[in-house]
Formats: structure tokens, sequence, C-alpha cells
């Protein structure tokens, strides 16, 4: 039992760090763009297929390197020939935008790849045992996933609120006039806040790609739990995003892995949960978790503003 409950633990922040990676890049757009960009699964899905292809040809290190690098350039360009455009006509216009964008990168990944998982593996170098407990093994490459997703946090939290760069870019939003009178570009800095966004994204495709299946539908199975994540945690809150990562990665890695019988839980107020386990019901957790946040809190977790 021991042994279970350490690895469900880790099992959950790694998938946790895991999402916080992919909901960083739409939490640092969302907070200093104000733009809430239906097409970052997508870019996540590309960053997964990019770091595939580039792996077959120089290795899997520089395919993570590459690969969000080149999303992130795809990610400045949507900026500077679409969204820029369409920025003057309201919020609605940029979602339909971003709306549109997803299906339009689902389908270009379904005509170069294909519509079958491709086979992105996990390097040799990291395809090993990290440690052993009670009979159980522990991949290294897990360990590594949730050693970059801290990595992003603290570089991203640092360049944020300790450098000139991050108090510039923050003062855009707020007050774009008198930034550009202090001699900044601000299209510019929207255009490379997106593409850092869109970076971070396909980091999160790069990283994530050899652990889970990379698959045209990838996308869709993370897409609607990004936005959960960035709700619950506090729209524009990067570390809200962290806190609602952890908690609905161990949520639902202890749902799956315990699995108790559902009429223990509710039989306490007079429920009748029937044969359902909590393992069947774990992919709505996050739902039910995200109606509780808009009726008792609905800044979110860490959030101060609705």
């Amino acid at each position: 039992m021991l042994s279970l409950i350490v690895f469900s633990a880790i099992n959950g922040l790694s998938y946790g760090m895991l999402l916080f990676m992919l909901a960083s890049g739409l939490t640092v757009i969302l907070s200093l763009m104000g733009v809430l960009n239906f097409a970052h699964a997508s870019l996540y899905m590309l960053g997964a297929y990019l770091g595939f292809e580039i792996s077959k040809y120089v290795g899997f290190w520089p395919g993570i390197v590459l690969a969000p690098l080149l999303v992130g350039f795809i990610g400045a360009m949507i900026e500077r020939f679409g969204l820029r455009k369409v920025h003057a006509l309201g919020p609605a216009a940029e979602l339909l935008f971003t709306f549109g964008l997803a299906f339009i990168i689902t389908e270009a990944v379904q005509m170069i790849w294909g519509k079958s998982p491709v086979d992105y593996r996990i390097p040799p170098s990291l395809d090993f045992t990290a440690f052993e407990l009670l009979g159980f093994n522990y991949p290294a490459y897990r360990l590594f996933m949730l050693a970059v997703a801290g990595v992003v946090f603290l570089a991203l939290t640092l360049a944020l609120t300790r450098t000139r760069i991050g108090l510039v870019v923050q003062a855009a939003l707020s007050h774009p006039h008198m930034v550009a009178l202090l001699g900044h570009n601000v299209p510019r800095i929207f255009m490379l806040v997106f593409g850092l966004g869109a970076a971070l994204a396909g980091l999160a495709g790069a990283i994530a790609g050899p652990a889970l299946v990379t698959a045209p539908d990838m996308a869709s199975h993370l897409g609607a739990l990004l936005f959960v994540l960035i709700i619950v945690g506090g729209l524009g809150s990067l570390i809200g995003a962290l806190v609602a990562s952890l908690l609905l990665g161990l949520i639902q890695t202890f749902a799956v892995s315990l699995d108790f019988p559902l009429a223990h839980l509710v039989a306490p107020f007079g429920l009748s949960g029937g044969s359902l386990t909590l393992s069947q019901i774990s992919p709505a957790l996050p739902y039910l978790f995200l109606v509780l946040i808009l009726i008792f809190r609905p800044t979110g977790l860490m959030g101060n503003r609705e």
C-alpha cells in the first residue's frame, strides 16, 4: 500500500507538471495579452510531431530544442499576420480566429503524418529505471519531465518578475500607449509574447510525445482540460496554473490507482453510487472541481479577476 501511495503521488506530480507546461504558455498569453488562445492545444500537438520528425534525423535532444523554437516562430507569425489584424474587432473575433486555427493545424497534421499514431520513442539515454521501491520500478523519463517543468516555472517566474524585459511586457498590456511613448515597440512585444507561449506549448508536446501517444487526437484529449486548469487556477495567474495542475494531476492519478467503490464515498450523504468506482468517473472529476470553483470562488484559486 505504501508503494502504491508513493508511486501514485510521483505519477500525479509528473502528470501535473506536464499539464502545467502546457498551461503555462496559455497563461502567459492570457495574462500579458488578454487573448484566450483556443489553438494552444493544437500547437502542443504540433510540437510533438515536429519533435518526432526532427528526432528521426538529428536525434531526440536537438528535437526537443528545435521543435519548440519552430512552434514559437509559427506562433509569432500567427500573431503578426493573423491575430493582430483581428484584434481590433474584439475578443469574439480573436476566439473565432484561434478556434478556426485549431482545426487548420489538426487537418495539416493529419495530411502530413496521417491519422495513425507515430513511433515517437523515449531516447535510450533516459530509457531506464530511476529507482525501485517495494518491487515497483519508476522510469527516469517521468522524472525528466518533472524536472523540465520545474525549470520552466522558475524561469518564467524570474523573467516576468525580476527582469526589465518582464516588467516592460507586463506594462504593455495595461498601459500600451505609455510603453510606446517610452520607445518600446508594443506590437513586437505582443508578437514575441505570443511566440513564447506557443514555444512553451511546443516544448510540452515535444517532451510529452514519447511518454504519451503522439496522435492527431492528442490535442482534443488535453484541450478541454487545459481551460479547466487556467480557470481553476485563476485567469492569468502562473502560480495558480501550477497549483491547479498539481492538484488535478494528483486527484486524477489517485482516483485511478486507489479505485474506491463510489458507493462508499457517497453513502454518508444518503446517496447510492451503484456499481461505479472512482476510477470510472475520474475523467469527470476535473470538470466537477471546475463547477465547484465557479460556484464558490469564481476568480479561481489564485486569481484576482473573473
